[in-house]
């Protein structure tokens, strides 16, 4: 079968296309912005790549026409290529479709959602299962560094998936995690976010509760019990077997994490009360450690023994951009992190914090660089809690993109901490180059390529 994809350099949709290569079908598809990593990625596993959407790539009827055209849900009517679809009657889906109907049947689907911490959770739940053994398939949506691919097929009935509560497609406003059907489910967290599609935090809550109505009864639901958010959600009706995490100690019942090292990097795993065994790893902060007892807990559904599931996790190592240092020039450390919602950003510095240290005794400052830029920030939805979230910070530069719809200066005004906030990507540099010294950590969070500052800041900083 010849599918085609639109859309094709998105992380969800080009997971789905090395899948679908992976089953053997030709793949083709097209995006507006075609450039590495994806497009490399795409390349070398023989997938043609057409940068933008002239319909003169859907081939004419009956010569070259794909059989099946995979729609991303960053496309909408008025797309060229959307319109030839429609107009000449080509079989199309979208990407969770395609996902449920050609890879997902007669798998056991772990699936990871939530609002913080998917693509980490997932990363470490499928490296685990690697590990021990089961040759698991996934979809991430980012790269795990253990894997350096976003998606393979496997060689288990084992899939690990990321479910986004993000909608499926123009013609599809559910959203996409509704069509995984998973026997095991990972609810990390839940709070509003995508304000572009969902109005209150009680339409998200609706999409959670459907994904929760298909775990059979048999299957497994995985949440935290002091989220009151998603214990509404569970209110609203679950027919399957539940787990619990607590992020306070919690002796009778679930899982729980107890810090050993102040920055996260060691701590006790504990389930109902007994000891599972003592995790030292290469990450740091509560966020982290709330991911793994997850992982853990998912893991030991499928017979994954807590202690050889920690003994995996030893060994992992983070997806791409979640919290990843990218170099240490002169003694300043720079990382990268995808974090763009308060409580991702507060909860990231929150580990930083205690790696650097307080007071006389921190190791020199620490120092945010932050680009706001989900839907849900750009429209002024965070704009009250977004200073509160960088307290642990000694300062931050902010950057005002033209389509940001409120006047970050304005409200940065109430911070605890210098903020600067600058139109110019150059000015940012400059300032943090004049600013950092040994010793200083600099983070720079967004979700997306924040016009190439990482490279740029650890050049000038040389």
């Amino acid at each position: 079968m010849h599918v085609h994809i639109l859309g094709i350099c998105g992380t969800f949709m080009g997971g789905l296309a090395l899948l679908a290569r992976g089953m053997g079908h030709k793949v083709t598809g097209s995006d507006a912005n075609v450039y590495p990593p994806m497009s490399t990625q795409l390349e070398q596993q023989g997938i043609e790549l057409i940068q933008g959407f002239d319909p003169v790539q859907l081939g004419k009827e009956g010569e070259n026409q794909p059989d099946l055209v995979v729609i991303g849900n960053a496309m909408s009517r008025g797309n060229p290529c959307v319109e030839a679809v429609l107009n000449r009657g080509i079989k199309y889906t979208s990407g969770p479709q395609f996902l449920s109907e050609y890879i997902l049947p007669e798998r056991w689907v772990l699936a990871v959602s939530g609002t913080h911490g998917k693509t980490s959770t997932s990363s470490m739940l499928a490296w685990v299962l690697e590990y021990c053994g089961y040759e698991p398939g996934f979809l991430i949506g980012g790269v795990p560094q253990n894997f350096g691919v976003s998606a393979r097929l496997g060689n288990s009935p084992f899939f690990v998936v990321e479910a986004d509560e993000y909608d499926s497609a123009f013609f599809d406003k559910r959203s996409k995690f509704v069509h995984y059907r998973p026997r095991t489910l990972v609810v990390n967290n839940l709070e509003f976010d995508h304000a572009d599609i969902f109005a209150d935090l009680a339409a998200i809550q609706r999409q959670f509760n459907h994904v929760i109505r298909t775990v059979p009864s048999e299957g497994k639901v995985i949440w935290p019990a002091e989220v009151e958010a998603v214990k509404q959600v569970i209110e609203l009706g679950c027919w399957s077997e539940q787990e619990h995490f607590y992020a306070t100690e919690h002796s009778a019942t679930g899982w729980y994490g107890k810090t050993i090292a102040a920055d996260g990097h060691e701590f006790e795993v504990k389930f109902n009360g007994e000891s599972q065994g003592i995790l030292n790893w290469g990450l740091i902060g509560q966020h982290n450690i709330e991911n793994a007892i997850m992982a853990i807990a998912a893991a030991r559904h499928v017979g994954v023994a807590p202690s050889h599931a920690i003994e995996a996790l030893s060994q992992f190592a983070p997806p791409k951009r979640r919290l990843e240092l990218l170099d240490t020039v002169n003694g300043i450390a720079v990382y990268d992190d995808f974090a763009h919602h308060p409580t991702a950003i507060e909860t990231t510095l929150q580990g930083l914090r205690a790696k650097v240290g307080e007071g006389d005794l921190a190791t020199g400052k620490l120092i945010v660089v932050l680009e706001p830029r989900s839907n849900t920030m750009k429209s002024g939805v965070h704009k009250d809690t977004l200073a509160a979230s960088m307290a642990l910070a000694d300062c931050a530069f902010l950057y005002q993109a033209d389509n940001v719809g409120w006047d970050l200066k304005a409200n940065m005004a109430s911070a605890s901490i210098p903020v600067a906030v600058f139109t110019d990507i150059d000015a940012i540099i400059a300032q943090v180059k004049a600013q950092a010294q040994s010793g200083d950590t600099v983070v720079i969070m967004s979700n997306g390529g924040f016009h190439g500052i990482h490279q740029q800041l650890i050049n000038a900083l040389k």
